[in-house]
């Protein structure tokens, strides 16, 4: 499908982290952008591309187009769980709630409550989701299905799968579809075995994958990691040779001044959870030395059982104001940092540097924010608009490869809402 944004004010990133605005139009063909500009200096592209037929041209006057958001750390089935065990410390609340219950899921279940999470993800301009949780055949046919881009990774642990398994995983998802992808991984040091951990270690080299794990996310999961090897979880993993290829860790909360010369060394992601870490009160991440020290950020929800809410912009909020608290210092974290580790950062952690800003070849991952509402005047400074101000109710579209899967609340995920969500009312009904 030929689409033409016109009349656009269209967000452009940069590599020093910073952003500015420009007016004009932005051109898709299929999944790619072809042209950005203010119309004028089209020739070198119809040249290259031949006579264009638009199917749609949109006009986006008092709109912004901005690359989509990247949730770096989720759990998207677990939608089934949203407001059902509140109120509890982390190990008390995985025991005693969760682990339970998501025991009694069938692959079906989470085929819908995929559908569910990813629904949410699309009113709040999230444009693709890295993954942990379990059947992950299923979680990727849901993706595929919606036409949503979805990178997972592994929950494994000690609880009824092998390492074998998730070597099957990630072989079965990278040869599915475009939209989907497998990046190695296990659920935590304190849910796994040294043995099963050393197996994933094996895989990371077998397939040359970065890793990712629930890193550091509270106190006690730091002290009692020490009391069990002597080492942090970051340092217990690294001497494993989990990262000879990259990855990061969820949360980072309790970092160590060597977790910080590891992170560095291996050039790791740090993917923070600030909604999930206060209502599970974790503890509030080192945002500024991430970034003082040149580590790569991203953001996350987590899962909507943690937070509840799959919500970008209250993520971005949460993430600079509670650093600001945490140095008590207003002046310590800068919005664009912020945005850009929503965006940019999200989608390096991926692994999708083709969808990591609005450039021309890169991937059509676009969503398109109502700046004619309240929240968004004046216009003093857009990027601080969409951090400190920006709510879910400004994102009017949602596309994802090319294809328009959200526009004015509604859907086109060749699913109808309501089946959706009494498909989700049924299985957590089930397990009451």
């Amino acid at each position: 499908m030929n689409i033409k944004y016109i009349n656009a004010k269209i967000l452009k990133t940069h590599n020093d982290h910073s952003f500015d605005v420009v007016t004009g139009e932005l051109w898709v063909k299929g999944n790619e952008i072809i042209y950005i500009g203010d119309g004028s200096d089209v020739a070198d592209v119809t040249a290259k591309e031949g006579p264009l037929a638009w199917e749609r041209e949109i006009d986006c006057t008092g709109k912004l187009l901005i690359p989509g958001f990247k949730n770096a750390h989720t759990h998207t089935a677990m939608t089934f769980l949203r407001s059902f065990a509140d109120d509890m410390a982390l190990q008390d609340w995985l025991t005693k709630q969760v682990f339970p219950r998501e025991g009694q899921l069938t692959p079906d279940d989470c085929y819908w409550l995929n559908i569910l999470g990813i629904m949410e993800y699309l009113t709040s301009g999230i444009t693709s989701n890295f993954d942990m949780y379990f059947f992950a055949e299923t979680d990727a046919k849901s993706s595929i299905d919606c036409g949503f881009r979805t990178v997972q990774t592994s929950g494994f642990n000690n609880f009824g799968r092998t390492v074998a398994d998730v070597g099957e995983d990630y072989e079965k998802v990278n040869g599915m579809d475009p939209l989907v992808s497998f990046i190695m991984g296990f659920h935590a040091e304190y849910t796994t075995s040294m043995e099963n951990m050393k197996g994933i270690a094996d895989l990371v080299q077998k397939f040359k994958s970065p890793c990712f794990l629930h890193n550091s996310e509270t106190k006690s999961e730091v002290e009692d990691c020490k009391k069990r090897w002597g080492k942090t979880p970051t340092e217990l993993t690294e001497s494993l040779g989990m990262y000879e290829y990259g990855g990061g860790g969820y949360h980072c909360v309790w970092f160590s001044d060597n977790d910080f010369e590891i992170f560095k060394k291996h050039h790791l992601t740090a993917v923070t959870n600030p909604a999930s870490n206060l209502k599970l009160a974790s503890g509030i991440a080192p945002i500024k030395r991430f970034i003082d020290e040149g580590i790569d950020l991203a953001i996350g929800t987590d899962g909507p059982a943690s937070n509840n809410a799959l919500d970008m912009f209250r993520e971005m909020y949460l993430t600079s104001t509670l650093s600001k608290v945490r140095e008590m210092d207003p002046a310590s974290i800068n919005a664009d940092e912020i945005l850009y580790a929503a965006t940019a950062g999200g989608a390096h952690a991926m692994c999708l540097d083709d969808c990591d800003r609005l450039e021309v070849g890169k991937k059509a991952d676009i969503a398109v924010l109502d700046l004619m509402q309240p929240n968004m005047q004046p216009e003093n400074n857009i990027v601080k608009n969409i951090v400190y101000a920006g709510g879910k109710q400004n994102v009017v579209m949602t596309m994802v490869d090319g294809k328009i899967l959200y526009e004015n609340g509604e859907f086109n995920i060749n699913f109808d809402p309501k089946e959706i969500y009494a498909k989700a009312n049924e299985i957590i009904g089930r397990m009451r």
